[in-house]
């Protein structure tokens, strides 16, 4: 019982008032995109690994145009023709905005741009047990999972190939060979802890949500390899035309180099 003076009643049940009305609570609303980061660094990351291994330098000095017709259905089309028009410029060419003014035509496909994942379960998976019970008839029952080792891997595949032609008489000028790389992202859980996540598309292993790193080895690479044969799956340079010449009088050229069969 408050014994002081009526004003200090009145006070005290004034502010305790605005207190009351004062109580309240926050929401914050959080959404995803249509598609997860990982997937979309899966992607890139493929196709970073994978361009970087095209060797634009037979065409270093020339004018270029990029034709990006065969490019037009391929996942993440933008990162991609951009990331080559990056690596023929850190590689010497000139590019050309338009058709007409070029000097060669560099084409570009595409035979593989996206992810696959594969789940590995060590222990009990979750099952459902159908049952019978007295009056309600079958119900099913089930059996959460109880994973030992638990593990999901994600992979980025790109393969890409690109060639250049000359844009006046259509004559060969150079092919990049088959160009294929990975990323890589995977979670592992151990008796219910992680997920533990590592990979290529992250800087080491960590625990989920923490910072401590583990740096990943380097990786051994045969990218520099080539074999002296004109084959769709190597690179090649073929005889530039010094002067536009028509692409009857280049091939007649090319095949008096060429030693005939005896």
């Amino acid at each position: 019982m408050w014994n002081g003076p009526a004003i200090f009643r009145h006070v005290y049940a004034l502010l305790l008032g605005v207190a009351v009305c004062c109580l309240g609570c926050g929401t914050t609303r959080s959404t995803d995109t249509s598609r997860t980061a990982t997937e979309q660094l899966l992607i890139s990351d493929s196709i970073d690994r994978t361009v970087q291994q095209i060797n634009f330098r037979p065409l270093a000095g020339r004018r270029i145009y990029l034709d990006t017709t065969y490019l037009s259905s391929v996942t993440d089309q933008s990162y991609l023709v951009s990331t080559l028009r990056q690596h023929m410029l850190a590689s010497g060419c000139i590019l050309s905005s338009s058709r007409d003014e070029a000097e060669y035509i560099v084409e570009a496909r595409a035979g593989a741009v996206g992810t696959n994942r594969h789940d590995l379960l060590f222990g009990i998976p979750a099952v459902n047990i159908p049952t019978y019970l007295p009056g309600l008839g079958g119900a099913p029952a089930s059996i959460p999972e109880m994973p030992i080792i638990k593990r999901s891997h994600g992979i980025g595949v790109s393969k890409i190939a690109v060639y250049a032609y000359h844009r006046e008489t259509g004559a060969p000028i150079w092919q990049s060979g088959i160009a294929i790389d990975r990323s890589t992202a995977r979670d592992t859980w151990i008796l219910g802890a992680g997920p533990f996540q590592s990979g290529t598309i992250r800087d080491g292993t960590a625990f989920a949500g923490t910072e401590l790193r583990i740096p990943l080895l380097p990786e051994s690479s045969d990218r520099d390899k080539t074999v002296p044969v004109v084959n769709i799956h190597e690179e090649a340079v073929f005889q530039a035309p010094v002067a536009p010449v028509t692409a009857q009088a280049s091939y007649e050229d090319q095949s008096e180099q060429t030693p005939q069969k005896q």
